[in-house]
């Protein structure tokens, strides 16, 4: 009986594997199909090829603590192109990661703040010990929403962790992640180098 019960656990854990990496590579086609789709995409069709993503690993989606912050003023979150854009501090959140506890900022932006269908917005930059080695050297961003916390917590995945227009092209204003969202470790989830030829915009 013990023999067929971890049978079963490990079927089972072998389902959830299959099915959360199939989770991620859709996600992934949909997210490639949007540079297709985007009239300010810096990659077209033949670019995609240069896009590469660490295995799916559920190890690297967690379960984070939320504490919404209060009053919090407007500050300059500055650009890659050397302008800036104006956010503020919505929450800190709090997980354990490869075994270290982890503090990060969840911001919103003020202009998109003002608009219907990104109201709820939260913007995850951040950078790693992965960055100019394995990942673009300018950190990487998630993408989260006000809704998804639910009983002061949140689910951050960084299997879905994305580069910003400016690892393929120049000429767009990607905020560059605070300090405070530099990670003391190597996050191997997410999207990793471009290969492809970085553009240059007239």
């Amino acid at each position: 009986m013990r023999i067929i019960t971890f049978l079963f656990l490990l079927i089972s854990m072998n389902s959830f594997a299959q099915s959360y990496a199939e989770q991620i590579a859709k996600h992934r086609e949909i997210y490639k199909e949007d540079f297709i789709k985007d009239e300010r995409s810096p990659l077209k069709k033949n670019d995609l090829q240069n896009l590469h993503f660490y295995d799916a690993d559920s190890t690297y989606k967690i379960s984070a603590d939320v504490e919404i912050l209060k009053n919090e003023k407007v500050f300059k979150m500055p650009t890659f192109n050397g302008s800036s854009s104006d956010y503020y501090k919505y929450a800190h959140v709090n997980f354990v990661l490869n075994g270290k506890k982890i503090q990060m900022t969840l911001y919103k932006s003020v202009s998109l703040s003002t608009n219907p269908v990104y109201k709820d917005h939260l913007f995850l930059p951040f950078t790693d010990e992965t960055n100019n080695k394995e990942t673009y050297g300018g950190g990487r961003y998630i993408d989260l929403n006000v809704k998804e916390i639910a009983d002061n917590h949140i689910e951050i995945d960084f299997n879905k962790a994305y580069n910003p227009y400016c690892a393929y092209s120049d000429g767009y204003r990607c905020p560059v992640p605070p300090e405070e969202n530099d990670l003391q470790l190597a996050v191997k989830a997410g999207e990793k180098l471009y290969t492809g030829e970085k553009k240059h915009q007239k």
